[in-house]
């Protein structure tokens, strides 16, 4: 079988296996109590299920089980531990968010949680090795600061892409959208001998591409099922640990561009641009009203989209479009080897941030979820 099919077979089982649970879970959640109620915090209309995070997790064992007996991964697994360290951190982090889908945890016990599931991680080796400064030298980090950043890292993507678990199929279609970028990135990387055939990086990125081609079916508007906390921060893990391993190993420059591609960690960062601007945006915020950092508020990128008359389908689809295109400067650049590339997307950027600013939905109630309001 060649390395195309054994990779597409494994995109395949995350998909269908995800995808089939979230339908069992959809209809046993309500059995379990993990049932989600509106209220004046969330937007959508009328109790919902949650706990489709058990669906990705099993997804992603299946995917992981499969491709460790596949030829073409087989360095992946061979003499290793990382696969292991994601599978335990993975376990841990999604346990900490189930929990607290099913019974409100206080902030400092889920933060615990998140760092225990990351010195998991760390202590079972997946960290960076080394940081190279845009432009600058490359740092060998000690075991105390790496463990440290992995630890850090980990906590924030986490968060990043819980906070824009805000409205159906945001989160699922973002880390679809970052996850296959960041999979052709780092296959690039591989092609061009840079990263060893063995870096578990890419195929971190393609079962998460495909955990969320699974669930996305049943969360897009008007959502059978939500992923709840436990999906949201296992998708987060998920790419720091694809992050990590792609871009905290690499030591030579790559690739011919003369801008952030002298510093591999950045891509990843880039991709992830939409999550970690909100989650920044959150933080700056909060500071400024000097209120608690986990406090939650109605203020993220997609209520603001909301407010200003865009409808539920449309917001998803613009944040969706700004997630393609930071994914685009990203990626053309690499692929072509010329940093020129990045002027269309750039013409692509100030066109949609015209679009969000100039032009809101103006026929508010053509869509039954424009009817959300003060979001």
């Amino acid at each position: 079988m060649s390395r195309t099919l054994q990779h597409a077979l494994v995109l395949s089982i995350s998909t269908t296996v995800t995808y089939i649970f979230t339908y069992l879970m959809a209809k046993i959640a309500p059995k379990l109590g993990a049932v989600v109620e509106p209220d004046d915090r969330r937007i959508h209309e009328r109790p919902t299920s949650t706990g489709g995070g058990v669906a990705m997790l099993i997804g992603l064992l299946a995917a992981l089980v499969v491709a460790s007996r596949l030829p073409g991964f087989a360095q992946v697994f061979a003499g290793s531990s990382e696969a292991l360290a994601v599978v335990v951190a993975a376990t841990v982090m999604f346990g900490i968010g189930f929990l607290d889908d099913l019974r409100e945890l206080s902030a400092p016990a889920k933060v615990a949680g998140q760092v225990l599931s990351a010195s998991l991680l760390a202590v079972l080796g997946v960290t960076l090795f080394y940081f190279r400064v845009p432009f600058g030298q490359l740092v060998v980090l000690s075991a105390d600061w790496a463990t440290l950043i992995t630890v850090l890292l980990v906590v924030v993507v986490a968060n990043s892409v819980n906070l824009i678990d805000g409205l159906d199929g945001l989160a699922a279609g973002t880390i679809a959208i970052a996850a296959g970028a960041f999979y052709v990135y780092s296959g690039e990387l591989q092609n061009a001998g840079v990263i060893s055939e063995a870096n578990l990086g890419p195929l971190l990125a393609l079962v998460t591409l495909g955990i969320c081609l699974g669930f996305l079916p049943h969360n897009f508007y008007p959502a059978k099922i939500f992923m709840g906390d436990g999906g949201a921060l296992l998708l987060g893990l998920l790419m720091a640990s694809a992050t990590m391993t792609v871009g905290g190993r690499v030591v030579d420059q790559f690739s011919g561009q003369v801008y952030f591609f002298f510093a591999p960690i950045a891509i990843p960062f880039l991709i992830l641009g939409v999550p970690l601007v909100d989650v920044a945006l959150a933080i700056i915020r909060r500071a400024y009203r000097r209120e608690g950092i986990a406090t939650a508020d109605k203020d993220h990128l997609h209520h603001r989209l909301l407010r200003m008359g865009h409808g539920h389908r449309r917001t998803v689809l613009l944040l969706w479009a700004w997630t393609a295109l930071l994914s685009g400067v990203a990626l053309v650049p690499t692929l072509t080897g010329s940093g020129d590339a990045v002027l269309p997307f750039a013409l692509a950027g100030v066109s949609i941030l015209l679009f969000f600013l100039l032009r809101p939905l103006s026929r508010v109630g053509q869509e039954k979820d424009a009817e959300i309001q003060s979001a």
